[in-house]
This record gives structure tokens, C-alpha cells and sequence, in this order.
């Protein structure tokens, strides 16, 4: 990838059969864990949605851990925040070489069913590539890094609003997470909110926070806030990982379904799943979550 200080790396899970496979993008976090914020990350998710008829390709950002020796001193660091937006518009250009050097992939992925999925900070990748601006801290103007093939998205546990807002440990070290503007994000998107998610070291708004993209944004946009989630929603960033503070694998297959189920609903409109995975998942005497739509 010109300009880019190390090699873009993706993986890439696919099923063995079938054709007309809809994309996955997924971007990853920034979580303590050494290996999972890179293409490793994510099993619990990815595993599951590629048995379901995904292609989902996942990059390594220039944020992961594993890459911190090799690029604290490149340009964007350490945030890297248009790098890895960049990252999934590459993929994009790139399919066809990805087609090809997957083995048996070839001819078999969808390239009109794309979507896109961030965790944490990957949520605010998601939020840029979904259509919100942000205000580049270099120049001051307004940039917005949109991509149109990505027809929907999920943002899971992303960062919310900036301004006042934005006055917990963290913000200084990290003001780019404030400088987003959700009112232009005008793509289809899922917003996934634990309810016990509290992100004190950015800010005290408290769990509500991580509703900001669904709340400042314009509709067609749906909110899921999972009961008694706190960040790593259950440990969806590995099967045994160091960022999960809430592990219940029960919440992870059901934010696997309910994921998958509203991306096909996206990607191919008029499907039943996503209405059918709601009422599933979300009524009768133990309900993971609530939803909201606008």
C-alpha cells in the first residue's frame, strides 16, 4: 500500500461452498491484549458470520500493538486515524487480488453487498467510512472519508460526541475521538451500547455516550442497548481475552446473530431475519437487549 509505513495484512473467513458471498469488513479495537487490536482478533464474531454466508475481511490497522515498534515515529501516529479508514477503501480497490490469492475464493464474493463493522475504536473507523466528518487536528478543516460501496454498517461500543463531553483521563491523549460529526453519518447503520459500558476515561456521561452515533445521527439508523454489557459485549474481541471485564459467551452468539441477521437485512432488503432475530432475542422473560429504530 503506497505511503503506508509497513505491509496492509488482511485475513480473510469465508465458507468452503457457495457463491455470491456479501463482504464483511471488520476494523478492530485498541484493547490492552497484544494480538487481538490486529487480523487475529474478533473469532467469536467471524467464525460465526462466515458459517452464516459472509466473505469477512479483516485488516490489521497501524494502531494494533503488534505494529507499535515499527511505526511510533510514522506520520498519523498514534492514532492513525485516516490510516485506517484508508485501510478498508485499499480492501475495497484490492478485492480482486484478494479473490485471487484466497485459496477457492475466487469469482465468489458479492462485490454490490458490502458492509462494514467496528469495534470500539473501530466504531469510530466504521463512523468515518459511514459518512460522519471530522475535524482534521492539522489543519482544522472539516474531512470527510466516506465510501460508497459500504452499503450498511455496525458500530459496536463506539466512541460519542466530543466538545464539553469529552473530559475524562483520556481525552487529552486522545482528541481525535472528539472531533467526529455524527450528522452527516447518513448510512444505514446498527449501534450496539452495553448498558454497563461506562467510559469514564473519556467522559461522565456514562453508558448513554456510546448511543452518541445513533442519537446525533440521522436515520435509517437502529439502536441495540444489550442489558448488563460492559465494553467487550460479552468478549467478542477473542475466546479468551484480556479486554473482556463482562465474559459471557451466551451474549456473544446472540450479538453474533442479531449482527449477521440486520446485515442481510441490509444487504438484501425485504429478508425476514433481522425482524425474526429481534423478537427472538429481545422479547419474553429474559431479553438480551432493547431496540430502537429511526
Amino acid at each position: 500500500m503506497p505511503g503506508r509505513p509497513v505491509g496492509l495484512q488482511v485475513r480473510v473467513s469465508a465458507p468452503a461452498t457457495g457463491a455470491g458471498l456479501p463482504v464483511i469488513l471488520l476494523s478492530h479495537g485498541h484493547g490492552p491484549s497484544n494480538n487481538l487490536s490486529s487480523l487475529n482478533g474478533y473469532a467469536p464474531l467471524v467464525n460465526f458470520w462466515a458459517a452464516h454466508g459472509y466473505a469477512v475481511v479483516q485488516p490489521t490497522h497501524l494502531t494494533s500493538r503488534t505494529l507499535s515498534h515499527l511505526v511510533a515515529d510514522a506520520p498519523g501516529a498514534p492514532d492513525f486515524w485516516r490510516s485506517r479508514a484508508e485501510d478498508m477503501t485499499h480492501i475495497l480497490d484490492r478485492l480482486d487480488i484478494i479473490e485471487r490469492t484466497v485459496p477457492r475464493l475466487a469469482g465468489r464474493i458479492d462485490r454490490t453487498k458490502v458492509a462494514l463493522v467496528g469495534h470500539s475504536l473501530g466504531g469510530f473507523t466504521a463512523a468515518l467510512l459511514l459518512g460522519a466528518g471530522i475535524n482534521d487536528p492539522d489543519t482544522g478543516n472539516v474531512v470527510h472519508l466516506v465510501e460508497p460501496r459500504i452499503k450498511a454498517g455496525v458500530l459496536l461500543a463506539a466512541p460519542g460526541r466530543g466538545g464539553d463531553a469529552l473530559n475524562g483521563p483520556m481525552a487529552e491523549q486522545w482528541p481525535i475521538i472528539g472531533a467526529v460529526d455524527f450528522s452527516t453519518m447518513t448510512a444505514p447503520a446498527l449501534v450496539v451500547a452495553g448498558d454497563k459500558d461506562d467510559p469514564r476515561h473519556f467522559t461522565d456521561m456514562g453508558p448513554d455516550w456510546h448511543a452518541d452515533p445513533y442519537t446525533l445521527a440521522p436515520g435509517p439508523k437502529t439502536l441495540f442497548t444489550m442489558f448488563d454489557a460492559e465494553h467487550g459485549l460479552g468478549g467478542i474481541a477473542g475466546y479468551d481475552a484480556a479486554e473482556t471485564t463482562d465474559e459471557n459467551p451466551e451474549r456473544v452468539a446472540a450479538l453474533a446473530r442479531l449482527t449477521a441477521a440486520y446485515l442481510h437485512a441490509q444487504l438484501y432488503p425485504g429478508a425476514p431475519t433481522w425482524q425474526a432475530e429481534c423478537e427472538a432475542l429481545t422479547t419474553g422473560p429474559d431479553p438480551i437487549g432493547r431496540v430502537q429504530s429511526k
